[in-house]
């Protein structure tokens, strides 16, 4: 007989525990179930490229919430099993292990998995993602054996890393295809400030660099460039995003193709099947209406918040604002809005103080802030954002004016 639930959430990430957290909040019910791929109960995945790889936060402490808290709300934890199929006119998902579940309602919350390389060399051992606590997990044993890593991509994820292995007194490289780090989520002056921040500790930054190949023979031993250079290396981290976990769906016959496609109340175009989360793609006012992904804890929690509450009857539009951070040494980066078309950029602070925003505009507009050591700025400049606000220039880059008093 096969299992099921009122409410299936296909994910264990943020997303996935806090739609459950969410229903139970408002008193839903239901029977509810989240199952996952991994054998770990519901965590945070921000710190393990962070402080768990940094050796500075135990696993414990990265836990959503603490083990009992699931049975305590009656909320069913399906550990270790991955989902094959979707059969949405039965309503029922298989698993990899042959068994079946089937819900009333859907909540796809699967995330991503690491996009992987294509060159060979990529399957050796001593390559490395940093996505789940298994890929750090091993990533630690081996660290010890090792003194030379390459990263490969200077976005969020693997200038984070290279922090972390860096405080662990390993010399690390960045391999970076485009010509500046950071190049798909900031401007170019943020870009400039966190390489320069970067070799002053010690990470050699390759910009502009293709990876030809790994080269070993069973274990990694260094990274060939297009331009013949070899940087020798016992360790590859590899961190060039994430493919959607969307198989399933499609194959059941949603649409999408960049993750899975939903309106703006997280629906598929499946009967009673949500998604949300870095899989879902949604028409997103802060990026002009275009249909985007949006990869951030804080766009999981919300969607997740938007679904609970439809499922409780309270029907919402999706219109949350984006935020992101990420922490490098000891740089706290607050990002609120999308940067993407900016057309001016102004310099709040000072760079070299190490404590300073950028504000982007684009048609005279605030549409992002990059906050550096400001929390101020990232806190009063959401209302800025939110409102699309138009500004003076000048006035925007004094500093000792906040943030706040320019709403006008």
């Amino acid at each position: 007989m096969t299992e099921r639930h009122d409410v299936l959430i296909v994910g264990a990430g943020h997303g996935g525990a806090q739609a459950a957290i969410a229903l139970r909040q408002q008193k839903y019910e239901g029977s509810i179930a989240i199952i996952g791929e991994e054998p770990e109960l519901p965590y945070e995945r921000p710190p393990l490229s962070k402080d768990y790889l940094a050796g500075e936060k135990t696993f414990e402490r990265i836990l959503i919430r603490p083990p009992s808290f699931w049975p305590d709300r009656n909320i069913a934890t399906l550990t270790g099993r991955r989902v094959d199929t979707v059969d949405a006119a039965a309503h029922t998902v298989t698993c990899a292990d042959g068994g079946s579940v089937g819900y009333g309602t859907l909540i796809w919350a699967a995330g991503g998995h690491p996009r992987r390389l294509s060159c060979p060399g990529h399957d050796l051992a001593g390559v490395h993602a940093v996505r789940t606590r298994a890929d750090v997990d091993q990533l630690l044993t081996e660290l010890p054996g090792a003194a030379r890593i390459v990263v490969i991509g200077g976005g969020s994820i693997g200038l984070e890393a290279a922090a972390a292995l860096t405080k662990r007194g390993k010399h690390v490289t960045v391999v970076e295809a485009l010509d500046r780090v950071l190049a798909r989520v900031a401007g170019a002056a943020l870009s400039r400030f966190y390489e320069g921040e970067h070799r002053a500790h010690g990470v050699d930054v390759r910009l502009s660099a293709a990876v030809t190949c790994i080269e070993g023979e069973h274990r990694v031993t260094g990274v060939r460039l297009a331009d013949g250079e070899l940087l020798s290396c016992e360790i590859v981290i590899v961190g060039i995003g994430i493919v959607p976990a969307v198989e399933p769906l499609l194959a059941a016959g949603a649409s999408g193709s960049n993750g899975v496609d939903v309106d703006r109340r997280c629906r598929t175009t499946l009967p009673d099947i949500y998604a949300i989360g870095d899989c879902a793609a949604h028409e997103n006012a802060f990026a002009g209406g275009a249909r985007i992904r949006v990869e951030s804890v804080g766009n999981a929690n919300d969607q997740a918040m938007l679904v609970a509450k439809a499922l409780m009857g309270t029907q919402e539009d999706f219109h949350a604002l984006p935020w992101f951070w990420s922490n490098q040494y000891d740089l706290k980066l607050q990002t609120v809005g999308l940067s993407t078309g900016h057309d001016s950029a102004i310099l709040r602070g000072d760079m070299a103080a190490r404590s300073f925003s950028l504000v982007y505009l684009k048609n005279g507009r605030v549409i992002a802030l990059d906050c550096v050591n400001a929390t101020r700025d990232y806190v009063q400049g959401r209302a800025l954002v939110t409102s699309g606000a138009r500004v003076d220039p000048v006035r925007l880059a004094d500093a000792s004016v906040p943030l706040k008093e320019m709403l006008g």
